[in-house]
């Protein structure tokens, strides 16, 4: 018997025949950065999931676990993939209290279904987390990822409404952080370890979330500006006065041409606020803010509301995988940087797209300090990777200038080689190394994808 078939033997042991795929041609679809798992595993509860990682533990097998497979292309390229591990059976409600606004539930339910259902009970509730990809994306991958979202400004990052979690660490341990008490603070905070640690320190398993009554009223406003500094001025101007919407953005043309309800907008770019809460407060900040724009040099504002508030945030969320449909090798890149240099930022990403000719969309969370831009290569795409990773390695250098990093989200394998898509190595990524020496001395759990190439 091979060595692969021994493998598939044993985690059938485990998991169920039907759960073990080991057909070497459908495992080429799941390579992960042109490497190829040697099978995929996809166990139903978190004890099976311990197992799994314990027998790969002892025998050095490396480990890649995957939600609904949106964000395979984030990180470094892997050292090695031995199991390729998909969370999706493990889509249970385990603790859905309404009552107390918190909802327990295993990474595999994707958000899209998890705000279904709570839409649907009584006055209706949510999850305040509207990431990219949120029809495929699974919770445990939001959450490993450390995805949020435009409503960032107004509720807050991931880490603010996540209460606990369960994990199975590398030894195969099943580790429980946090509880369902919003005051909980005994011990180390492993819940907050686990977040945006892209599944090197151990396979998130479950989450309780805290969860918020949705809101009466909500709008768009839409904002038109001829220069970037207008357009940056206003949304400084906003976020430091007494308003507080549920986000800040800013976009340039490029961003504009993809979204219906700005397509036709004269402005090179765009100042999008959403506004949520109470009837009499989201119609009194639509008069209001409406006319600081306009003191600012707006055009009239365009209010959309119902379904075209909706869709408009809808399309906004998904602008990389729809530009995906158009054509392949897309780049995705997210910089981060202190608050009083958007125009900076947006001026030298702007800049460097121009320098290689490429249609970039640039969409700014202005009142959050996060800047992505995405931009596709075309159907010669190894023409451009020395020039993209040149421009990646600048845009880097200006990010942390300004307070800030940058990160590669997306991009070809061929321009992963030639960046660190983790952006500037920091001092502290001595720490990260530690805590993964520690936790995972075998080094089984998503090696050389995460920070330091850890």
């Amino acid at each position: 018997m091979s060595d692969n078939n021994k493998l598939a033997s044993k985690l059938k042991e485990i998991v169920g025949e039907a759960n073990v795929m080991e057909d070497p041609e459908k495992l080429k679809a799941l390579a992960v950065d042109g490497l190829v798992p040697r099978v995929m595993v996809s166990p139903g509860t978190m004890e099976e999931t311990s197992k799994v990682v314990a027998y790969a533990c002892a025998e050095k097998l490396a480990v890649i676990p995957m939600g609904g497979g949106t964000k395979m292309g984030q990180g470094g390229i892997p050292k090695k993939l031995d199991i390729l591990l998909p969370t999706k059976r493990m889509n249970r409600y385990n603790d859905y209290d309404i009552a107390n606004l918190t909802v327990g539930v295993e990474c595999g339910v994707t958000l899209a279904e998890v705000q279904a259902k709570l839409a649907g009970e009584g006055r209706g509730y949510f999850i305040p987390l509207d990431p990219q990809h949120v029809q495929g994306a699974t919770v445990g991958g939001i959450v490993a990822t450390n995805d949020s979202g435009s409503k960032r400004f107004l509720y807050g990052a991931c880490r603010d409404f996540i209460l606990g979690m369960k994990a199975v660490f590398p030894n195969g341990d099943i580790v429980v952080s946090g509880g369902k008490a919003v005051k909980n603070v005994a011990g180390y905070d492993m819940t907050k370890l686990m977040i945006g640690s892209m599944g090197s320190v151990g396979i998130i398993c479950e989450i309780t979330f805290r969860i918020t009554p949705r809101p009466d009223a909500e709008a768009t406003l839409l904002f038109p500006f001829n220069g970037l500094q207008e357009a940056a001025g206003f949304l400084r101007k906003l976020l430091h006065s007494k308003y507080y919407p549920a986000s800040l953005e800013l976009i340039n043309a490029a961003m504009a041409s993809h979204l219906k309800a700005t397509a036709a907008l004269k402005g090179k770019y765009i100042a999008a606020i959403a506004l949520d809460g109470i009837e009499e407060a989201v119609a009194r900040l639509k008069k209001d803010l409406s006319e600081m724009g306009r003191q600012q040099g707006a055009s009239d504002a365009v209010v959309l509301t119902a379904e075209a508030h909706r869709d408009f945030w809808v399309a906004y969320r998904d602008i990389a995988d729809r530009m995906a449909e158009t054509g392949s090798n897309i780049v995705s890149l997210k910089a981060n940087f202190a608050l009083s240099q958007v125009t900076e930022m947006m001026q030298a990403f702007e800049a460097g797209l121009k320098e290689n000719a490429l249609d970039g969309a640039l969409f700014c969370r202005a009142g959050n300090g996060i800047l992505h831009a995405v931009f596709p290569l075309g159907d010669n795409p190894g023409a451009k990777t020395a020039a993209v990773a040149a421009m990646i390695g600048k845009l880097t250098a200006e990010a942390v200038k300004n307070g800030g990093n940058l990160i590669v989200e997306r991009a070809p394998k061929t321009i992963k080689e030639k960046v660190n898509v983790w952006g500037q190595t920091r001092s502290d990524v001595v720490v990260v190394r530690r805590l993964k020496e520690k936790l995972d001395p075998a080094g089984i759990l998503n090696a050389g994808r995460y920070v330091g190439g850890v």
